[in-house]
C-alpha cells in the first residue's frame, strides 16, 4: 500500500475527498493501534506521576508528625528535637509514633491517639475541627472586636469634644477676651 501524506487545511473549505481520506486514515488498523499505543503511554506516564507524587516514605511522614508534637516532659520542645538529658518521655513517644506509623493509621488518627493518651497539650497546634476550631478562631475574633470597639470609643470621644466646643463657645468668649487683654503688652 502506498503511503499517503495527509494535509488538512486550516481553513473551513475542505473537499469531500480530504474528509474521506481523513476518515479512512483514522479507521485504519495501523492508526487505531498507534492511537491505542499512545493512549497507553500517556496513561502510564500519568499513573507513574500520580504514584510518585502521592507516595510518601515513612521517614518523611515520621519527621512531619514528630515535628507537630511537643514532648510532655516539661521542656516544651518539639518531640523529635527534645535534647533534654535523661528525658523520660521522648524515647517512649518516638517508639509509639513509629508503632502508630507501622500500623498504617492516618495522621489525624495518630494525633487523636496521642491526644487521648497524653492530653491535648502534646499537640504543637490544635487539630482543626470540633472544639479545637475555637482555639483558632477566638484570638482572631477578639482582635477584630477590640479594633471595632476602639474605633467606636474614639468616634464617641471625638463627637463629644465637638459637641462640648459648640455648646460652650458663647460662655468662653468673655473669658478669652479677658485672657487676651491681660496678655497684651
Amino acid at each position: 500500500m502506498k503511503a499517503r501524506i495527509f494535509v488538512i487545511p486550516t481553513g473551513a473549505a475542505r473537499s469531500v475527498a480530504q474528509w474521506r481520506d481523513l476518515r479512512l486514515f483514522c479507521h485504519s488498523t495501523a492508526a487505531r493501534r498507534n492511537l491505542l499505543f499512545r493512549t497507553a503511554q500517556i496513561a502510564a506516564v500519568f499513573l507513574l506521576a500520580i504514584t510518585i507524587l502521592g507516595a510518601s516514605d515513612t521517614s518523611s511522614r515520621f519527621n512531619n508528625l514528630g515535628h507537630k508534637m511537643v514532648c510532655p516532659c516539661g521542656c516544651n520542645e518539639i518531640l523529635l528535637e527534645c535534647n533534654h538529658v535523661g528525658c523520660p518521655d521522648s524515647d517512649r513517644m518516638i517508639g509509639e509514633l513509629r508503632d502508630q506509623l507501622a500500623s498504617g493509621n492516618s495522621d489525624t488518627a495518630i494525633f487523636n491517639w496521642f491526644a487521648a493518651k497524653y492530653g491535648p497539650t502534646v499537640l504543637a497546634a490544635p487539630i482543626r475541627g470540633g472544639f479545637d476550631s475555637v482555639a483558632w478562631i477566638t484570638p482572631i475574633s477578639i482582635f477584630f472586636l477590640a479594633i471595632f470597639a476602639t474605633i467606636l470609643v474614639v468616634r464617641k470621644w471625638k463627637l463629644r469634644t465637638v459637641a462640648a466646643n459648640v455648646g460652650t463657645a458663647a460662655q468662653e468668649d468673655p473669658l478669652r477676651e479677658r485672657i487676651r487683654k491681660e496678655t497684651e503688652y
